[in-house]
């Protein structure tokens, strides 16, 4: 155990035995906090890891998280010309013009606590919470959402007005996982700790949470939480097993996902999006 790691946790237990608060931390409690964050943003330290192929969520790192807003109190925080409210303020970006980073003006929000890869775009309007883990050469496009605690892979797209869920909103035991090479259509939402494989093609509008069933079509399974890798991904409707009912006339039908192998057309369109971060 990292010695960063056993101060969180030694907060931790305060927190849960002598009721820690923004009233009573001081400057060693806060001194710990901000050595935490400046961690996550650096990359050091994750939310969550792979082990043995499969991906591991980080409980200490969520505690470090929820220890911010357990002992910082709502100050006023700058960002421009604009005054707001908050426990914590937004993460600096001077580190991010020479590792060949950009981010539009009005309205990119990247809260303190946020890892921001090397050649990375996030374009206006986006927001990144804390504890999320964007990578090298990904795309953050307008509208999109990156929530506390996701962890985006390297060279990804995510499309305009794309939801990515996070762990403490609602509060959930794993974080979003978009391995490397994904490629994620307009308008999805991703949820309660779905992973997606790596080099998946998501279509437009695609829902994927662990309540829906993604009928792979490729390996002849039903898949609960994730998608393998190298998928091409959309929404269909299946029949439900609600039949005939008093309130409708004919069948009921419920969302499912699809998932295929990848088609070279799709393909050469995700190769054409490339084009657009050089």
């Amino acid at each position: 155990m990292s010695t960063l790691e056993s101060d969180i946790e030694a907060l931790w237990n305060r927190h849960e035995t002598e009721s820690l608060s923004a009233e009573v931390a001081g400057t060693e409690e806060l001194a710990t906090l901000d050595a935490f964050l400046d961690a996550l943003e650096d990359g050091s330290v994750r939310a969550a890891h792979k082990r043995d192929g499969e991906w591991v969520a980080n409980e200490w790192v969520k505690h470090g998280i929820l220890l911010n807003f357990v002992c910082r109190a709502i100050d006023v925080q700058h960002s421009s010309a604009v005054d707001y409210h908050d426990v914590l303020g937004l993460r600096s970006t001077d580190d991010l013009p020479a590792r060949g980073t950009r981010n539009t003006p009005d309205g990119t929000v990247i809260r303190r606590g946020a890892a921001i890869g090397s050649d990375a775009i996030l374009m206006s309007p986006a927001f990144v919470n804390v504890g999320a883990h964007v990578g090298d050469g990904t795309l953050i496009d307008s509208c999109d959402t990156v929530g506390s605690c996701a962890q985006i892979g390297a060279n990804v797209k995510l499309g305009a007005n794309t939801l990515i869920g996070g762990v403490l909103e609602p509060v959930e035991s794993a974080p979003v996982i978009v391995e490397d090479d994904v490629a994620v259509g307009a308008g999805c939402r991703i949820t309660s700790g779905f992973v997606v494989g790596e080099g998946c093609v998501i279509g437009e509008n695609t829902l994927l949470t662990p309540r829906i069933p993604v009928y792979d079509l490729v390996d002849e399974e039903i898949y609960y939480g994730r998608l393998p890798a190298e998928r091409r991904a959309f929404t269909r409707f299946v029949e439900s097993s609600v039949g005939e009912h008093d309130l409708f006339d004919g069948r009921a039908f419920k969302p499912a996902v699809v998932a295929t192998d990848i088609e070279a057309t799709t393909l050469s369109g995700t190769e054409r999006e490339a084009l657009l971060r050089s």
